[in-house]
C-alpha cells in the first residue's frame, strides 16, 4: 500500500515532530496532566484584589505572538479560550533557552496540545491571561487547522463548506464558533425530556435493534444476516411493539431513546440512521398525549433557552402551550377546498390527480391521503399544531376513533411545516389488529414496500391483554433542529451519512484493480 502523500506544512510538522523527540521531549506524553482550572471559569471568578491564583490548564495552542523573549499564546480548551503570557526567563531558567528559542517558537504550531502552570493576572491592556511558569507539549498536531479570523465583524478563511464541515466534523467542532453549542444544547433537551419523564414516575428501558420483524413503522428496513443462526435480520424501524410489549407485562409507563434506520432517502430533514424517542403509558388516550407533549415540549424550550420562543429561518415558533387541534380532512379541506369524507380509492386517485400530485397503482387509500396532507397541507403549519383523527387505512396500529369507525384516535404534531411528533391511542383489540396487519399484506402485493409486516408474537402478546394506552413518538434530531434555530438535520448530528469521498472511491477501486492484477 503507497504511503500517503504529505502537504509541504505536513512533512514540516512531521520533522517538527521528530526533532521534538531527538531533544528527548515526549510530543504524545503518557501521564495524567492536573487540570486545575478552565478558561471560562477563570475568567468569570478573576478579582484584582484577590489573592494570585495558581492554576493548570490545557488545551489547543490557536494562535502565538512571538515578541523576542516575551510571547502570547491563545489557548482553546473545552470551555472557551484564554490568553497565556510566556517569558523565556520563567519557563526556561538558567543558560538552557531551548525550550523557547527552539521548541516554542520553531517547533510549537498551531493545533497543538500544550499544558500551562501559572497563575492568573490582568495585563495592562486589560485581558484576563495565565501568566505561564511551566509548559509542557501534550500532543503534536501533525495536519494544520484552518486558521478563521475575525476582524471588526467579518470572518476570514473560513471553513464553512458544509461538505467539508459535515465529513471533518472535528475540525468544525474547533474552529466554528457556536457549533459545539448545538450540541450542548442537544444534550440539555434530553436531559430536560427524561427529567420530565422519570418525574411523572416512567421508566426508561432498552429494545432490541436488531429484529426479525421489521415492525412499528411504515418504511423500508435495512437487512442483514445471522451467521450463527443462519437467518435475516432487520436493523429496527421502530420499537414501538417491544414497548407495548412491556405494556402489557405491567409496566404502567415506558419510554426509549430509540436509534432508527430506514433505507429511505436524504434530504435537509431526513438522515438514514435517526434518533426516535417513543413513550407509552397505560390507562390513557390521544387527548391525555396531546396534553402532555406540550406542556413537555414548553418545558424542553425553557429548560434550552430559557423562553418559550425560538427563530427558526424567517420564523419564530412559540411552544408556549396549549396548542391548536385540526382534523386532517378538515386541515386538507382548509388548504385544497376538497372534502376527502367518504371518498374511496379511486375517488382519492383522482382527486390527487387533480390537485397534481403524482400517485400510483400501488397506493391505498392511507397513501393517496397522506401524498394529498403532505403536498398541500403540512408545509403551511409553522406555528405547533395537532393534526388529529386520521382515517383508518394511515393507521394500522391505532385504535378506532370512539364516534366515527372510519377514523382512528390518531395526532401528528406539525411544528415549522414539518411533522414532529406521532401518537396513538394504542389499539389493543388483537382481532382488529390482526386484520389491519392483513390489510397491510395487501398493500404489500400491490407493491408497497413500506407496508407492515405480520407480527404474530405481537398479535399473541395482545391476546393476552393490553391495558388502553397512549403511545407517542417524537423525532428528536427534528427536536434539535427547532431549538438551537437550525434548518438542516446535519447541523444536529456529529456525524451525518454522507456520499464516499471521491478520493477514497478512486484508491478503493485502484486497490482492487491491484488486487485483481496480482
Amino acid at each position: 500500500m503507497n504511503a500517503p502523500q504529505l502537504s509541504e506544512q505536513e512533512s514540516i510538522r512531521r520533522a517538527s515532530l521528530d526533532e521534538m523527540r531527538r531533544r528527548g521531549i515526549e510530543p504524545y506524553p503518557a501521564a495524567e496532566y492536573p487540570v486545575s482550572g478552565y478558561s471560562e471559569e477563570i475568567k468569570e471568578n478573576f478579582k484584582d484584589d484577590a489573592p494570585r491564583r495558581e492554576v493548570a490548564v490545557a488545551g489547543r495552542v490557536m494562535g502565538r505572538r512571538i515578541m523576542g523573549k516575551a510571547s502570547f499564546m491563545e489557548l482553546q480548551d473545552s470551555k472557551g479560550r484564554i490568553q497565556v503570557y510566556v517569558n523565556r526567563d520563567e519557563i526556561c531558567p538558567g543558560e538552557d533557552k531551548d525550550l523557547y528559542n527552539v521548541v516554542f517558537k520553531k517547533l510549537l504550531d498551531i493545533g497543538d496540545f500544550v499544558g500551562i502552570k501559572g497563575y492568573v493576572f490582568r495585563t495592562k491592556t486589560g485581558e484576563i491571561s495565565v501568566h505561564a511558569l511551566e509548559l509542557t507539549v501534550l500532543g503534536k498536531s501533525l495536519r494544520p487547522l484552518p486558521v478563521v479570523k475575525v476582524k471588526d465583524g467579518v470572518v476570514y478563511d473560513s471553513f464553512d463548506d458544509p461538505e467539508l464541515r459535515y465529513r471533518r466534523r472535528y475540525v468544525d467542532l474547533v474552529v466554528n464558533e457556536g457549533v459545539k453549542d448545538i450540541f450542548i444544547k442537544r444534550t440539555k433537551v434530553y436531559n430536560s425530556m427524561r427529567e420530565y419523564f422519570n418525574n411523572a414516575g416512567y421508566m426508561e428501558v432498552e429494545t432490541p435493534i436488531l429484529q426479525s420483524i421489521p415492525g412499528g413503522a411504515a418504511a423500508r428496513p435495512f437487512i442483514t444476516h445471522h451467521n450463527a443462526l443462519d437467518i435475516p435480520l432487520y436493523l429496527r424501524i421502530a420499537d414501538e411493539l417491544y414497548l407495548k410489549r412491556l405494556i402489557v407485562g405491567g409496566f404502567e409507563g415506558v419510554y426509549e431513546f430509540s436509534k432508527n434506520f430506514r433505507n429511505e432517502g436524504m434530504d435537509r430533514t431526513h438522515n438514514p440512521e435517526f434518533t426516535c424517542m417513543e413513550i407509552y403509558v397505560s390507562y390513557k388516550d390521544y387527548n391525555w398525549m396531546m396534553d402532555f407533549t406540550e406542556k413537555m415540549l414548553e418545558k424542553i424550550c425553557l429548560d434550552v433557552n430559557g423562553t418559550t420562543e425560538v427563530k427558526v429561518g424567517d420564523n419564530v415558533i412559540s411552544f408556549k402551550a396549549p396548542y391548536p387541534r385540526v382534523t386532517m380532512a378538515q386541515a386538507i379541506k382548509d388548504f385544497t377546498g376538497v372534502d376527502i369524507t367518504g371518498m374511496d380509492e379511486d375517488a382519492l386517485r383522482r382527486t390527487a390527480k387533480d390537485l397534481g400530485i403524482e400517485v400510483d397503482e400501488s397506493m391505498g387509500k392511507g397513501k393517496l391521503i397522506d401524498e394529498i396532507f403532505g403536498e398541500k397541507c403540512e408545509g403551511n403549519y409553522i406555528q405547533p399544531t395537532f393534526i388529529i383523527d386520521y382515517p383508518i387505512e394511515m393507521s394500522p396500529l391505532t385504535k378506532r376513533h370512539r364516534d366515527n369507525p372510519e377514523l382512528t384516535e390518531r395526532f401528528e404534531l406539525m411544528v415549522n411545516g414539518k411533522e414532529l411528533a406521532n401518537a396513538y391511542s394504542e389499539l389493543n383489540d388483537p382481532i382488529d389488529q390482526y386484520e389491519r396487519f392483513v390489510e397491510q399484506m395487501r398493500l404489500a402485493e400491490k407493491g408497497d414496500d413500506e407496508a407492515m409486516i405480520i407480527d404474530k408474537d405481537f398479535i399473541r402478546a395482545l391476546e393476552y391483554g393490553m391495558p388502553p394506552t397512549s403511545g407517542m413518538g417524537i423525532g428528536m434530531d427534528r427536536l434539535v433542529m427547532l431549538m438551537t434555530g437550525q434548518t438542516t438535520i446535519q447541523e444536529v448530528l456529529f456525524f451525518p451519512q454522507m456520499r464516499p469521498e471521491k478520493k477514497a472511491q478512486q484508491q478503493s477501486a485502484e486497490s482492487t484493480e491491484a488486487a485483481e492484477a496480482e
